[in-house]
Formats: structure tokens, sequence, C-alpha cells
């Protein structure tokens, strides 16, 4: 028995697979028990939970990541099913449709899930599936065919309309949306795992203990620090920067030191050390930018000097999406003994990141950034430090032994996360983590790099369309006015087209000042974003340049 499987192409969605899966499992049934009643539809029942050391569904690359070597693997699969009822149909589909465009993985998935819905017998299948996939996943030098039509069909909430329109998500830079993978290894850790870590003599205390800390090493691993012990979970970039700025503060910062900040930074890069300034007398200095948005290196080089202590920068500006020699200015800092921290909010999911090579002291980064929940992110500190740096918060966890006359801190990085950490979180960012990777870095920088370039260009087709921030390296931010309206107004009349951006000060006032504004219209792009989306932003935004029609007043928008 043959199909013909040429009509499966890259943009077919999750749903027309299983169809597809689903009638060639028939069709196989039907010819080797040709009494067996019709296969009933699939029962709303989750796989079986993987096998210990098999990673779990979260590890499999999506739509999008087709491995091209995976045929010799999966086509091993037609020895290990010949035992069971459907005998050769799941290996011979993943045989099959690995010579098409289709992803041979996702295909697995959506048999597997079929199959094992089928019949408990067959969850030797289901588990094999996922153990190749994942092989094949973490295989290196794999080559990945990169498809954003693929990688959209990932993201569940970009399939809805707005005011009747497809949705266009391009407020990336304030938060990213979440992959199924993501979604579903939260659902599954509070279904199957859910526990407090640390000290439960149970089972499932011990696999949340393993989950927080397999998605320590993950992060790790994602930034190239030394070891686990080197990362701190925290909320997210604001809460990390906030621990640096208290520890450090009340450890090194004395009066008349001096901290460097650059124009371009966020306010959460701001804030917090004036108020480390204002506790200590140490003094804020700031580096500015030309009129491209780019740092002035040479007045950088002239602000350090014997009482630079700190230096704070963003890796790229999420106002202007300049992006920031870093290893370049901390290796200035450093040759004045001054420690470094680095905003990376806005660059892990765009490039990637080694803090080693990098040379800082301090890395933070948010979760909801790089298509992760919200309310969990990531400090790296390196180690000699966190062993000088004070506790920040006190609570359960972060102690060794407790009387009424004295405490002892648990070692880093327990000493700076007190309380019941956010368990589920860390989990849906090492799934987020594990799907970028899979997409690889060269694909991703080239499709970004890509559409930036296209998106330029249209908006500069624009009538009177004023783009801020045209530095030659940047991240995919669009920051733009027209003269005839105000961001608000832009940002209301977009959304009526189904197309989101940020429309504000973007929490970031002093780099908008630089360039005499209030606000700006701020489209960013992402991994799921398409040359159309932009398509439709600049026809949108031409349409409202040119157009003297009024748009009803509304609230101010922050």
């Amino acid at each position: 028995m043959t199909h013909d499987l040429s009509a499966v192409t890259p943009d077919f969605a999750e749903a027309d697979v299983r169809s597809i899966a689903a009638k060639l499992l028939q069709d196989a049934t039907a010819a080797a028990q040709p009494t067996m009643p019709d296969i009933p539809q699939p029962l709303a029942r989750p796989l079986p939970p993987p096998l210990p050391g098999i990673p779990p569904l979260s590890g499999i690359p999506p739509l999008s990541a087709v491995p091209a070597q995976a045929a010799p693997q999966l086509d091993s699969l037609r020895h290990a099913s010949e035992t069971t009822a459907l005998r050769t149909t799941p290996a011979r589909l993943q045989s099959e449709s690995i010579t098409t465009t289709h992803s041979p993985t996702t295909t697995a998935t959506a048999v597997s899930r079929f199959v094992s819905q089928m019949s408990p017998g067959l969850d030797s299948i289901t588990r094999e599936f996922h153990r190749v996939a994942a092989q094949v996943s973490a295989t290196p030098g794999s080559t990945r065919v990169f498809d954003p039509l693929q990688v959209r069909s990932d993201f569940p909430i970009l399939h809805q309309q707005i005011h009747g329109k497809p949705l266009v998500w391009l407020d990336n830079a304030a938060t990213t949306q979440k992959p199924r993978c993501v979604i579903d290894a939260i659902s599954r850790f509070y279904l199957e795992d859910n526990s407090n870590i640390h000290r439960g003599a149970h089972t499932l205390a011990a696999r949340a203990t393993d989950a927080w800390e397999n998605a320590r090493q993950c992060v790790q691993k994602f930034l190239g620090a030394a070891s686990p012990s080197e990362i701190i979970f925290l909320r997210g970039t604001t809460e990390a920067i906030n621990l640096v700025a208290q520890t450090v503060g009340r450890c090194f910062l004395r009066p008349g030191d001096e901290i460097i900040l650059t124009v371009l930074e966020h306010h959460a890069n701001i804030v917090p050390w004036q108020m480390a300034a204002r506790e200590t007398g140490a003094v804020i200095r700031v580096v500015p930018v030309d009129e491209r948005g780019e740092i002035q290196l040479d007045a950088f080089e002239s602000l350090l000097g014997p009482r630079t202590k700190l230096v704070s920068l963003t890796h790229a500006s999420n106002s202007l999406g300049t992006i920031l020699p870093v290893e370049q200015m901390t290796a200035a800092a450093k040759r004045h003994g001054a420690l470094v921290l680095i905003d990376g909010a806005q660059t892990v999911s765009h490039m990637p990141v080694n803090v080693q090579s990098i040379g800082c002291d301090f890395f933070v980064f948010s979760g909801h950034k790089i298509f992760a929940p919200t309310g969990i992110g990531a400090l790296y500190a390196r180690r000699e430090l966190q062993q000088v740096m004070p506790p920040w918060q006190g609570g359960g966890n972060m102690i060794r032994t407790v009387t009424f006359e004295e405490t002892t801190w648990s070692e880093p990085p327990a000493k700076f996360e007190a309380g019941t950490p956010s368990v589920a979180d860390a989990v849906g960012l090492q799934a987020a983590i594990e799907y970028l990777l899979a997409l690889g870095w060269p694909a991703i920088l080239r499709h970004e790099h890509e559409l930036l370039e296209y998106g330029t260009a249209r908006l500069l087709e624009v009538p009177r369309l004023r783009l801020i921030g045209q530095a030659r390296n940047k991240v995919g931010v669009l920051s733009f006015v027209l003269p005839n309206r105000t961001p608000e107004e832009i940002g209301r009349l977009l959304d009526r087209e189904g197309i989101a951006v940020r429309a504000g000060h973007h929490c970031a006032q002093p780099s908008l000042r630089r360039f005499g504004l209030d606000a700006t219209v701020r489209p960013s792009l992402a991994i799921y974003n398409t040359t159309s989306d932009i398509d439709r932003l600049a026809d949108a935004v031409h349409r409202i340049a040119t157009s003297p029609v009024k748009d009803p007043p509304g609230p101010p928008l922050k």
C-alpha cells in the first residue's frame, strides 16, 4: 500500500498532519485486520509519560525544525513496530513523509499521539518516537529548514482575529508569544510533577527539584556560564538588576564612586542605580549616542577612570534596537577595574550569547522576552562575586541554620533564591530555550536580518515618516513617528487593522528625549513574523499618514 504525500507542504497545519496520519492508520489497520471496525476519533488523552532518561515532548523540535539526516534513524523504527498490531504503519508514515518537505518529527509526534490514544499496548512505539526524535534534534551539525510560516504554526495565540482581521503581533520587544511546547511543558508539570523543591521525602519533590535544577543547567549552557551555580533564578530583568544594585551597592560603592550607564538604557537599568547612588553617595555618568543611535565609544572611553566602579549596559536598546559592542566596552571597563553588568533582555531571543566571551560579571534577562512565561528570569553572576555579595531577601531556602541569635546562609545560588520558587515557569523557560535552539541561530539571524532590512525599506516609503534609530547593527526594532498623528493615535488605528505595536515611551524616556521625542510607535520583530506582516503594517501606516481622517480621542498610552 502506498500513499501520495506530495500535498504535504510546509504551510500545512498540525491538524492536516493528524488527518493524514489517521488516514494512514485506518488504511493499514483495514489491510491487517479487515474485520476491525472503523477507528474512532482520537480521545482527549495525554501522551504517556516518557521513560526515565528519555526527553519529554517539549524536547522535540517543532514543525519548523527539520533535521536533514533524520531519515535513517526514523526509518529504523520500522523494525521496532513490526511486532505491533499496526505493524509497519508508523515507520512507513515517517519513511514516506521524510521524502516530502514536511517535518518528519512533527509527523512522528502526530502519529505517536494518535497511536497512544488508540492502544496502551503501543506506548512503546510512542516512546521510541520520542527518543529518536529527541536524539535527532540534539545531533550536532544538524541541518535545519527554517520557514516562518511553520514557526508561526507553533504559536496558538497567533491564530486569531482582532477586530475581524488576522492578528499581526509586532510587540515583541515588550513580550513574546509562547509556543505550544512551552504551554504543554508548564501544563505537564502541574499535571504530573507539582511540588515544592528540596527536602521533600517523596517522589514529586524529587521530580520538581530535578526540573528546577535541570532548568538552571539549561540556562547555564545557553549563556555559556562556567557552572550552573552561576545562574540565579528571579522574576526577570528588573528584579535581577535590583538585586545587583542593592547587594553590590552595599558592598562596593562609596561616596564619589562612579556608575556608568548609557542614554539607551531601559528604566530598569537606570532607577535601581539611582537608588543605589542615593544611598551610597556614588555618582552616575551617562554615555551619549550619535544621530544614528550608536554609542559614542570615544565618549565612553573618556568617562572611564579610577573612580569607575561599575558599568551597566544594555546589550540592545529596546527603543531604538541599537546593539552595543559589549565585548569591546566590557574590556575597556575591565582595564579600569570596574564591574560590568549586561542587560540582555532584548538580545537573548535574537542572537547567541556567551558571558565568558563578553567578559562581564553579571548578565540578566527575562523569560517572557524569549518565548517563555512571565515571572521567570535569570541572573548570571560570577561565582567569586556571589561569595562576597550579601543576601538580598531573607526567608526559606536561602538559609543553612537559623537561631534567634544568628542565621547562616546557604551556598550560592540558593543564598539569593529566598522562598518558594516558580518551578513551573522555570520548566517553561527550559522548553522555550530548547525550542529556540532547535531552530538554529544561523537561520534565526538570517531571517530576522532580512525582515529588518525589508521592514526598514517599506516604512521609509511612507510619506514624511521619521525612523528613529538607524544604527548599522541592531535588532528588529523599527521606532517611528509621523508629523500628522500622535504615536497613541497610530497605535489605536493599527489595532483596528489587527496589528499590535507598542506606542509610548517604552520605559526608555532618556533615549527618546535624545531625539527630541516623548513617544514613538515601535513595531518589533521576532522569529514568527513574516514579510506579509510587514506589508500589512506598512500599508496601514501609509493609509494613516495620507489620510485626513481624525482618530476619535482616546486615553493616552504609556
